[in-house]
């Protein structure tokens, strides 16, 4: 495993359907990487906003489900 500096806070995956979202966290084994599951499961729609002006969709308004895997503490 990369230094824990190196490693982002954060991770973010999204999944067109819940059950590959739920199953990231044991195939990529992010427990052993350091990290641990952040709240629910849950579809998404995700928009970008740049200024002033109105937020645009992103993916054409498409819904993902989202899964975040965060840093454990060192404790």
């Amino acid at each position: 495993m990369a230094d824990d500096a190196q490693q982002p806070e954060r991770i973010t995956v999204l999944a067109e359907e819940f059950t590959p979202a739920a199953m990231e966290f044991h195939r990529r084994n992010m427990s052993a990487r350091g990290y641990r599951m952040e709240g629910q499961i849950t579809p998404r729609r995700y928009m970008m906003i740049d200024g002033p002006g109105e937020p645009t969709d992103l993916f054409d308004g498409k819904e993902y489900y989202a899964v975040t895997f965060v840093r454990k503490d060192d404790e």
